[in-house]
């Protein structure tokens, strides 16, 4: 469930395409073009962003997934989006030579992969994404960075997390929806406890919660995370902390403390959508009352 940022009215500038592009089997297309597209999934259109004319924007399934700036790979159009990367720059300041390792759980149009192979042009990055099609499009579509600096693996996320070495990732970033919310299995503490041992130590594990204003399925999102990790944090805009309407919040969870950087704060307050961080303190505060999610048969 992604949401736009507010920096230039987008949303309601878009108009939505019914042709169907029939791509023929076994290729891949020439680079992106307005339309509907069958995929192993459902469906997804990609639509030209009328404020942009190096934009696009993917729907997966009829909900807004993924923006891709062409001729800017740093700019990132979603304000969570935005959110994570500004964490990730917070522990790992970019500079020459920096060789981070990624997995991104849940494709799109790897805007965030696209933006950190810019910010850390050394960094080795896999895209983990269940849609085999989709990712064939989207390679053909945005003239992705080629492996070893970005591969895109297709398979289920928790099986593809699970058949992972430990201590190989240093970041990894959790962005899978079906429909609003993301699959169960990608948020329980079993699951979670493999994200723990595929990080290196100092790694950083950061999901995209998307909730409703009751914030039901955040807290629960916070207290399995919570339970994992020594040091968490939550960042959203105020709104969405008081349960004031639909959208994402970002949490993130890791074995060292997270929210040291004042940089971070004011990074994140002079935004397009201005976001507040909650420390670890108040991140177990809102989750206190709220269940660990578990995998069925294990509680």
């Amino acid at each position: 469930m992604a949401k736009r940022g507010k920096s230039g009215g987008r949303t309601s500038g878009q108009r939505s395409t019914a042709g169907v592009v029939d791509v023929p089997k076994g290729t891949r297309p020439d680079g992106p073009m307005e339309g509907v597209y069958y995929i192993d999934t459902g469906d997804c259109e990609l639509i030209a962003d009328q404020d942009n004319s190096n934009g696009w924007l993917l729907k997966i399934n009829g909900v807004m997934s993924s923006h891709i700036d062409l001729a800017d790979p740093l700019f990132l159009d979603f304000e969570y989006m935005r959110w994570m990367a500004a964490l990730i720059e917070s522990r790992w300041p970019p500079k020459a030579g920096e060789k981070l390792r990624g997995l991104h759980l849940g494709g799109g149009a790897c805007s965030l992969a696209r933006y950190f192979h810019t910010a850390y042009p050394d960094a080795r990055q896999v895209v983990v994404e269940v849609d085999g099609k989709l990712a064939e499009y989207v390679r053909g579509w945005f003239d992705l960075p080629k492996a070893p600096l970005l591969r895109l693996r297709v398979g289920e996320a928790r099986e593809v997390t699970e058949t992972l070495t430990a201590d190989t990732r240093d970041f990894i970033i959790r962005d899978v929806f079906a429909g609003s919310l993301t699959p169960r299995p990608l948020t329980t503490a079993e699951f979670t406890e493999h994200i723990k041992r595929v990080l290196a130590p100092g790694g950083i594990y950061v999901v995209n919660s998307g909730d409703a204003p009751d914030l039901k399925n955040a807290r629960e999102d916070a207290a399995t995370i919570a339970a994992a990790f020594e040091h968490t944090l939550i960042i959203a805009d105020p709104a969405m902390l008081k349960g004031r309407r639909y959208g994402n919040m970002v949490m993130a969870g890791s074995d060292t403390p997270l929210d040291g950087d004042p940089q971070l704060a004011r990074r994140l307050l002079g935004g397009a959508v201005p976001a507040h961080i909650w420390n670890d303190t108040q991140v177990r505060a809102f989750a206190a009352n709220s269940p660990v999610r578990h995998d069925p048969g294990s509680d």
